[in-house]
């Protein structure tokens, strides 16, 4: 078993960074505000986000299961096209996870 002063040290060391990477933002807003790198996160960032969101879920195909790729691709373009349609997040991703889902299981 480790050391109780080395499980301690790991845990203070956790909780400090954990702590400051939760309290700086908040800590130096005041001076970002207004901030061209700010805005440009702001419009920038979800956009980003998705497309990490794509790749990962995509990178995972198995081409060799033809069901499951159809299923998955199916899924993608029916997220995409509501969102298209509706322009609403959540009714997107509800829509395209649920065909998905259920072609997975047919």
């Amino acid at each position: 078993m480790p050391d109780p002063l080395y499980l301690g040290a790991g845990l203070a060391v956790a909780i400090a960074v954990t702590v400051a990477t939760r309290a700086l933002p908040f800590a130096i807003a005041d001076r970002l505000r207004g901030s061209a790198l700010l805005l440009d996160l702001a419009r920038w960032m979800p956009l980003g986000v998705v497309v990490i969101l794509v790749v990962y879920c995509l990178s995972g195909l198995d081409l060799s299961d033809p069901s499951g790729t159809t299923a998955r691709l199916l899924g993608a373009a029916v997220t995409i096209g509501t969102h298209l349609w509706r322009r609403n997040g959540a009714l997107s991703i509800l829509a395209g996870s649920t065909v998905c889902i259920a072609l997975l299981n047919l």
